[in-house]
């Protein structure tokens, strides 16, 4: 089997074992980006092949001298170009940042360099991680591997046309609205958005309590792989003062699937609520019944929640929140108009918020919690797709209507992420299949508060019955 094939988890027993060296994994994967990437644009920022080679025959060292530095010893890995690393240029896709150098690594990028990990670059990104299709005015324009006509995704879309077409074993990515889950359902890969703080943010930017909507987490082209690199992402950090009091430790022991007796709710399109495009909601119901097969049940769930309250409560976040870490950016006039037109509304809708607004809005957020937990005392998981849409144009900016319903932002045709993101939930997106114009598609499976693991057995569990598409490559690979 080619060094690409290999999964994470069976790259680094190849690498520990000393059947395959660091050097020689990460020239294959320098040889595989330099071929395959021109045609994707998945990974940008790249860093020069000397200094990565230098850096492999340094882990190679250290193997021969029985010293690990832990799973990803030797692993190439490029960096969500949303998450600081020392020393390496971070322009969250924005011209504004062209230059921007961090002094230090985020606690994520940290931990997965002292799991042994060497950092080869960044995966592109939408400007400011904004919208779900990643395409910015510094690095241009990521497309999907099967069908590069259309978009990847975003905000992790860089990192899951990586992940597809085998440019690096795993790959960090962040997700505020579906921006792990939407690309990985396009892409043919696994995404699991944590619970809030399983991965805590950069203790030195941002704010430690209010700003938690978005999360960063992992993905992989295996469930094992995602728990794996979960283990290392994961873990309490005081300086986060949300952080979840546990470390990584449990999603690095082997999985245990289990379907006999678990119980699934079918959340569909909310009642009629979301618009879809043919074939979605029907692709997802067909994955499901491979979980009947195993000995799941599964059951059609009305949400029993005003959704439209739902929406109008994750507006206010959002704008509340985008307009804060963003806003000061654009404070100056001249800047504010480099910024895509979707980031100056979002500014502008979020410096009109009120504070009874924004307490009104987290009142809202709890009582959503609260029902949400609510349904977990009949349900182990509640299922929605991962997408109201096919991969779309790459030229377009984002879709103006689903189904022919019109969407009245530029995320509304994503609504169907937010309801596991506003209750905090763990949720992973899992390949559903192909429709008929051969693009990939996903779903969530969303778990109960601090459900991750049972979220990732779940998903070992349906990963054993999708061999089938799981199997196919892009032609590009």
């Amino acid at each position: 089997m080619q060094i690409h094939e290999l999964d994470a988890c069976a790259l680094s027993d190849a690498l520990h074992r000393r059947e395959l060296s660091c050097r020689e994994l990460m020239r294959a994967t320098l040889a595989r980006i330099d071929a395959l990437n021109p045609k994707v644009n998945a990974l940008v920022g790249l860093l020069p092949h000397e200094g990565l080679l230098a850096q492999a025959d340094e882990r190679d060292a250290m193997l021969a001298q029985g010293r690990s530095m832990g799973w990803m010893h030797g692993f190439p890995m490029a960096i969500k170009d949303l998450s600081a690393v020392q020393g390496v240029v971070t322009t969250k896709g924005s011209p504004l940042l062209r230059d921007e150098r961090p002094g230090h690594d985020s606690l994520m990028v940290a931990r997965m360099k002292a799991a042994g990990g060497i950092v080869i670059g960044r995966s592109n990104v939408p400007e400011f991680g904004l919208g779900s299709h990643t395409y910015n005015p510094v690095y241009g324009t990521t497309l999907n591997p099967w069908n590069t006509a259309r978009s990847a995704g975003g905000s992790s879309g860089g990192a899951a046309v990586s992940l597809a077409l085998r440019l690096q074993p795993v790959a960090d990515g962040s997700d505020m609205m579906g921006s792990l889950r939407n690309p990985a359902g396009w892409n043919n890969v696994f995404g699991l958005r944590p619970s809030l703080g399983r991965v805590p943010y950069d203790p030195y930017v941002g704010d430690g309590y209010a700003s938690l909507l978005g999360t960063e987490g992992p993905m992989g082209r295996t469930v094992r792989d995602v728990a794996q690199l979960l283990a290392i992402q994961a873990g309490r950090d005081d300086r986060q003062p949300l952080s979840i009091a546990q470390d990584g430790s449990a999603f690095a022991m082997p999985l245990q699937p289990r379907a006999q007796g678990l119980r699934i709710g079918w959340l569909g399109d909310l009642g009629g609520y979301l618009p879809f495009e043919p074939g979605i909601l029907l692709l997802c119901e067909a994955a499901l019944q491979r979980f009947e097969t195993a000995g799941a049940v599964v059951e059609p769930l009305a949400l029993g929640y005003p959704c439209d309250e739902v929406w109008q409560t994750w507006l206010t976040w959002r704008r509340f929140l985008v307009a804060g870490s963003v806003g000061p950016l654009g404070a100056d006039p001249r800047r504010l108009a480099q910024m895509k037109p979707e980031a100056q509304w979002e500014i502008e809708q979020g410096q009109g918020l009120s504070g009874p607004q924004v307490y009104s809005a987290s009142n809202n957020r709890t009582r959503f919690y609260r029902h949400m937990v609510g349904l977990f005392e009949r349900f182990d998981l509640l299922v929605l797709p991962s997408a109201q849409a096919w991969p779309f144009p790459a030229e377009w900016t984002w879709p103006r209507e689903i189904a022919g319903r019109k969407m009245d932002t530029y995320h509304r045709w994503m609504e169907v992420v937010i309801y596991a993101t506003l209750a905090g939930l763990p949720a992973m997106s899992v390949p559903v299949g192909f429709g008929d114009s051969g693009l990939p598609m996903g779903m969530q499976l969303i778990g109960p508060p601090l459900g991750d693991l049972a979220v990732l057995n779940a998903a070992a569990t349906y990963e054993t019955a999708i061999g089938d598409w799981l199997a196919r490559r892009p032609d590009l690979a």
